[in-house]
């Protein structure tokens, strides 16, 4: 990855920002799988509880039933005849955790349905088939709650597997990869540094060298001339044409 990047300032600057966001979408993450780890951990001894409390409330419900049976009869058919509509309807709806959307069911009862059993057995044995049907009753409430946090707790255990292979991506995979790009480019341009620096050193050095060929030549000239017996004061700075209008003089 860091070979695809061209090392400059902005690209070094870039991955910087990159690594910040990375950082806070990791410790986001890691704050909403800790929330959503606490409501799991809620979850889980409630549907613990529950399935504990439904083996023996179905126990007795049923026990409860077999007694009714035995007291008013066979009674089936009249419960049939009895109920038109559902005694017991839920309505669905959400809760957020985390920005998790967590289904919550809501138990609506039927008054009417639920008046109507109560009619059975007014000749005999009404009074233990109201106590099964009180007794399957609030089975039936333990059954619908079990339902909802089995299904939440489903859907949350789904989530946290997720949001944990997303923190260890961030924190093992992504920002690394970020600093690593970081510490490539802040190589390249430390090279490119050392780089210039030599090179401007290397302009400089030779400048010098220049300067200082160019001074001995002037002091070989301005020996040369004193040795012909020119007047240095009146050439002033301009030894080199000086010198050269006096070889032309001689020449003439």
């Amino acid at each position: 990855m860091s070979d695809q990047v061209t090392p400059s300032r902005m690209n070094l600057t870039l991955y910087k920002q990159k690594t910040q966001s990375a950082r806070k979408g990791h410790e986001l993450l890691k704050k909403k799988c800790d929330a959503l780890k606490a409501k799991f951990r809620t979850i889980m001894i409630g549907l613990i509880e529950n399935k504990e409390k439904m083996g023996n409330m179905a126990e007795e419900a049923f026990l409860i039933f077999a007694k009714a049976i035995l007291a008013a009869g066979d009674f089936h058919q009249n419960v049939r005849d009895a109920i038109k509509h559902a005694t017991v309807k839920i309505d669905m709806t959400a809760e957020n955790v985390a920005g998790v959307m967590l289904p919550l069911m809501k138990i609506k009862e039927n008054e009417d349905s639920d008046n109507a059993l109560t009619q059975i057995g007014m000749e005999r044995g009404g009074a233990q088939i109201n106590n099964a049907r009180l007794r399957f009753k609030a089975l039936l409430v333990l059954l619908i709650q079990i339902a909802g946090l089995q299904t939440s707790f489903v859907t949350l255990d789904q989530v946290i597997k997720v949001t944990n292979r997303r923190v260890n991506a961030l924190e093992y995979v992504v920002i690394p990869k970020f600093i690593d790009v970081q510490n490539y480019i802040l190589q390249e341009l430390d090279e490119q540094s050392k780089e210039e620096f030599f090179r401007l050193k290397k302009v400089l050095s030779n400048k010098k060298r220049d300067a200082e060929i160019e001074l001995a030549d002037r002091q070989v000239r301005l020996q040369k001339l004193k040795q012909e017996g020119v007047d240095i004061a009146k050439i002033g700075g301009n030894i080199g044409d000086d010198e050269d209008q006096h070889d032309d003089e001689i020449v003439v």
